[in-house]
Parts: structure tokens; C-alpha cells; sequence
């Protein structure tokens, strides 16, 4: 199943970046390019594994003064490793789907700050879900980047263990990110099921699993990285952009060159410019060779 369709998917997020002369300023380099890299299936495989070539081609892109910006599903904590193992100093990352940008910055105390935050009331698409959905799952992840969870709920993707809470309190909350999991359900069950929900003022998309992500109405990766390269000055045509899931669907079509990895499901390949090597295949380090040669 792919996200509702927007009337516009690449709004630009309502954020500013510090403006030349200011401390921490970010300009784009004429001539390079803003890469937009996928996480999990496109960095690093399903089991979280980082190959050599991928790291070393990752490195080579943001030494050569390319923008990579790290575009993920992924909350901020289980988004820095990859910051930190591609060596990005200076540069930002879109996490969270689109609902929380980052400016990184080694000179800033956390070396990092979030500079757009992306939060929507979650109550009527947790009532809507939990009606549809008996058995499901639900994890949030509120306005300061801590998940909380009805039951246990562990994923890589949260970069910490979910806080227990009620479903009452839950719905009190400000939500950056809403995840539903049913295991009873396959994902061409869960994807039926959600899209007869008719979820009304989100934006949401399945995953390769009984898995979705729930965001704010017209939050998308797209939505957040056209926000970011108007703000940073960088051509359309310097934009490219690599994933593999359906919650990459939007980026790879925003992106001047959009390319699907090997193992990307039809409907991702269709939506992408090109198609290069699977996770397995490194093609990744394919596409950033390209960009460097």
C-alpha cells in the first residue's frame, strides 16, 4: 500500500537554518550534490549491518564536500551512529519520516540541534486503529524524542526501549511519530485493513510488515528535505536520492535523480529514476562511486 496521497508532498517544513555570517553556517557547495540516503535497507541491511564499501564510499561523498543528509524512518538517537560512521561533521539529518530535522554541528554540545519538529494529536488515529486493530501494538514517539508504549515494544528504528503507558495517557500526547505493529496480521492484511480505516489529517505508510508509521498531515521525507534545500540553496538538479521502502516513495520522486535499491518492491522501482544494486549487493556504494567519479 502507498502513503495518502497529498495535495502537495514536498511542502517545505516551517524551519530556519542559521544564514551566512551566522555561527554555524551551512552553504552548499556549487557543484556538488545534496545526497538523501535511506537508512535501513539502503545503508545498512535488516539486520543493521554496514558493509566496508558502503562506509567508505559514505565517507568518501561527505569528504569530497557533498551534502549527505541521512533521510529515515528512524528516530534521532538510533539515527546518530550513522552520522557518526559516514563522519558527517557539518550537514543535517531529516529522521523520523520528515518529523524531525537535525542540524549537526560537532562545535554544538550535543553535536547536534534540532532545528524543526514536526508534532500532531494522535488520539483519533489511535481510536480509529485500536478499533480496527484489537491486537495491535502502539508506540509513540513524543515531542522530545522518547517513545512510549502500551506494552512492551522494542525496535531498532527507536533507538531506546519504549516507556510504558496507558492508552488513555497516550492519547495526550504530542506526537511526532505514531507506530502500529500487529503480529497476527500479514502486511497485505494490515495494509487492507488500514486502508479501509480512511485515516483522516495524518499521513501514513506501510512497511514491509504488519508495521505503520503515522505523521502529521503532509509530513513525508520529501516534504522535509524540500524545506531543507530551498533553505540551504541547493540546485533541484543537485538533489539525488536513494531508498529502498515505501515510505521512500515520495523522496525518490521529489529528487532530481531517484534511485531504488535492488530489492525495492515494484511499486518503489516504479517511482525511482533508476534502479542500482541490492543492499546485498552494495548498491549503494554503487550510486555514490557514480557521484564521485
Amino acid at each position: 500500500m502507498r502513503p495518502t496521497e497529498l495535495s502537495d508532498p514536498t511542502r517545505p517544513a516551517d524551519f530556519s537554518v542559521p544564514a551566512a555570517g551566522e555561527g554555524g553556517t551551512f552553504e552548499f557547495v556549487e557543484g556538488t550534490s545534496m545526497l538523501c540516503l535511506d537508512v535501513d535497507g539502503t545503508i545498512v541491511d535488516h539486520d543493521g549491518h554496514m558493509t566496508d564499501a558502503v562506509r567508505e564510499s559514505g565517507r568518501a561523498a561527505v569528504a569530497a564536500g557533498h551534502t549527505v543528509v541521512i533521510s529515515t524512518g528512524r528516530s534521532l538517537l538510533a539515527t546518530l551512529p550513522i552520522i557518526e560512521a559516514f563522519g558527517i561533521t557539518h550537514g543535517f539529518a531529516v529522521c523520523s519520516n520528515g518529523g524531525v530535522t537535525l542540524r549537526i554541528d560537532t562545535a554544538l554540545e550535543d553535536n547536534y540541534e534540532v532545528i524543526d519538529r514536526q508534532v500532531f494529536d494522535p488520539a483519533e488515529a489511535l481510536e480509529t486503529l485500536a478499533g480496527q486493530l484489537p491486537t495491535a501494538r502502539f508506540a509513540i514517539e513524543d515531542a522530545v524524542s522518547h517513545f512510549v508504549a502500551t506494552e512492551r515494544f522494542e525496535d531498532r528504528s527507536f533507538g531506546l526501549v519504549a516507556e510504558p503507558t496507558s492508552f488513555k495517557e497516550m492519547k495526550r500526547t504530542q506526537a511526532v511519530r505514531l507506530v502500529v505493529n500487529s503480529e497476527d496480521s500479514t502486511a497485505h492484511d494490515f495494509a487492507d485493513a488500514v486502508r479501509g480505516i480512511g485515516l483522516q489529517g495524518v499521513t501514513y505508510s506501510v512497511g514491509w510488515s504488519a508495521w505503520l508509521d503515522v505523521a502529521a498531515q503532509g509530513v513525508t521525507k520529501a516534504s522535509s528535505l524540500e524545506g531543507l534545500r530551498a533553505r540551504i540553496g541547493a540546485p533541484r538538479e543537485a538533489t539525488v536520492a536513494v531508498g529502498d521502502g515505501l515510505n521512500d516513495v515520495e523522496m525518490l520522486q521529489w529528487a532530481h535523480r531517484g534511485v531504488a535499491m535492488g530489492q525495492a518492491i515494484d511499486e518503489v522501482k516504479d517511482a525511482a529514476d533508476e534502479v542500482t544494486g541490492s543492499v546485498h549487493e552494495d548498491g549503494l556504494a554503487q550510486v555514490l562511486r557514480s557521484v564521485l567519479s
